[in-house]
Formats: C-alpha cells, sequence, structure tokens
C-alpha cells in the first residue's frame, strides 16, 4: 500500500480502490457478497479488472443505515481478509469506524484503513499509529442514521477542506506519518446534490492539501437526483465523475465498476 502512495506522490500514477460490502445492506450491492467464497472471488475478480485495492466493509453505512455491534462486523469481514490475503497480495483496506474491528483486520492482513469517521472514535488514532498502516480519513456531516435529514454548509468546498486537514494534524499528532494519509470529501455523506456538485466541481481546491484525495462517487445518489437512474445503471455518471476528478487532481478512486473506470482513467493519463 504504500507503495501505491508513494507513485501516486512521485510519478502523479492513479489507483483503483474496489469495493467490496460484505453486507446485507449497502446500497449497491447489499446481499450479493456476503458469503466468504463469493465475496473473495469477486475481490480477485476486481483485482483482474485493474483495481490496486480491495475496500472491504462489514457495516452499511449507507442514508439510513443501522449500525452492528463488533462482534457481527469482525464476523463478517476478518474470514474475508483472511481467506483473500491467501490469494492474493493485492492491498487490502478495511472500511470500519470501529477501533477493535480496525485492530482485528490489520491482525488478518489488511494494509489501510478507511474511516469514513476520520479516526475519531476512542483508540482509533493509536490503533493505526501502532500499526502504522496508511489510512483515508473522510468528512461526513452527522451520522448515517441523520446525515441527510438537513446538512446546512456556508461554503461546502472550504468546510470539508478545513476539516480534513484539522483531521490529518490531529492523527499527525497521534502519531500517524503524514505521508501515511489520505483523505476523502465524503461525496454523499451529509451533503445535498448541490453540496456533492460543488464538492466534484471544487475537487482542485481539495487536492491542495498536502495529502492524495481518494473520490467515492461511484452510484451514488447524487446521479439518480440529477438523472433519475437506478442504482444498477449508473456506471456511465461514475466514470465520468471519475474523469472529472481525475482532471481536476484526484488519484485515488473507489468504486463499483473497476474496469469501465480504469479504462477511462488510462485515456485521461495518455493525454495529461
Amino acid at each position: 500500500m504504500l507503495s501505491i502512495l508513494e507513485d501516486i506522490k512521485r510519478t502523479g500514477s492513479w489507483a483503483v480502490m474496489g469495493i467490496l460490502n460484505v453486507t446485507p445492506d449497502s446500497f449497491s450491492d447489499g446481499g450479493r457478497y456476503d458469503r466468504c467464497d463469493a465475496a473473495v472471488e469477486h475481490a480477485l475478480s476486481m483485482q483482474a479488472a485493474g483495481a490496486r485495492i480491495i475496500d472491504i466493509g462489514g457495516e452499511s453505512t449507507r442514508p439510513g443505515a443501522e449500525p452492528v455491534t463488533v462482534q457481527h462486523e469482525l464476523k463478517r469481514v476478518v474470514p474475508v481478509i483472511e481467506a483473500l490475503r491467501r490469494q492474493s497480495d493485492i492491498a487490502i483496506s478495511i472500511d470500519s469506524m470501529k477501533p477493535e474491528v480496525m485492530q482485528a483486520a490489520i491482525d488478518a492482513g489488511a494494509d489501510m484503513v478507511n474511516d469514513v469517521n476520520a479516526l475519531q472514535a476512542q483508540g482509533a488514532v493509536e490503533v493505526c499509529a501502532r500499526a502504522g498502516v496508511p489510512v483515508c480519513l473522510m468528512h461526513k456531516q452527522g451520522t448515517p442514521q441523520t446525515m441527510q435529514d438537513d446538512p446546512q454548509y456556508r461554503d461546502v468546498v472550504e468546510e470539508v477542506a478545513v476539516f480534513l486537514q484539522q483531521a490529518a494534524d490531529r492523527c499527525i499528532e497521534g502519531g500517524i506519518a503524514a505521508d501515511r494519509i489520505m483523505v476523502d470529501p465524503g461525496f454523499g455523506f451529509g451533503k445535498t446534490l448541490e453540496n456533492n456538485l460543488s464538492l466534484l466541481k471544487g475537487t482542485d481546491r481539495l487536492c491542495r492539501l498536502p495529502y492524495p484525495v481518494l473520490v467515492g462517487v461511484s452510484r451514488k445518489s447524487m446521479f439518480g437526483m440529477l438523472l433519475g437512474r437506478e442504482v444498477d445503471d449508473r456506471m456511465v455518471a461514475s466514470v465520468t465523475a471519475a474523469v472529472i476528478a481525475y482532471q481536476k487532481g484526484a488519484r485515488l478512486f473507489r468504486v463499483h465498476d473497476v474496469a469501465e473506470t480504469c479504462d477511462a482513467l488510462k485515456v485521461c493519463a495518455a493525454v495529461s
């Protein structure tokens, strides 16, 4: 995972993170990969399609999702991480807000932590600092249960940028090396359609932060609102948004449609 970050910083290369939700209730693929064998098979297919990172999550963070217990989340993610690690050396990310899950996932073979809560839970920074793993810090307003009730911003791009810088500062003070930090503006997490479009337009501002920016817009409800498309019919919109973000400086992309996104980014890189 560190070599991927070093490549991005040194050469401006890009990397696709394939989404693997081992949950029954995620908004796009809930229930499809909640068996270990199906999850590993899908992870390997995403690797073959060009993913350099597999992001494994055992708790849905879609709007309105109910939280799960630590033990329930562990039962979902740890066997998949262990099985995938036995079959592949691909970088594995654990998508979790819980320090106990982060630690167990790292022990099972995960290479990084992707936290929609920006390591704000008690003990989360300590777990990641002690393990020396890269982290991705995401902005959200509210919780998955409340975040879409009435999100409010004066200047969404600037407020998100300030939050991410402060989150990174807090992690560095807690012992996480600056070169192991990525940031994510959190499209769809406590944002209206207009907020999401402003963030996409303002990605260049976020990319002026001294950390690689991860963009996760894949199949999000913003495209349903904008285009009237159902979840499984948002691939073209998702890839288009990834291309826009790439042109504005983003180099990490969390996606469902790996092959299509990789093709688009290869074209972007060829003419940049």
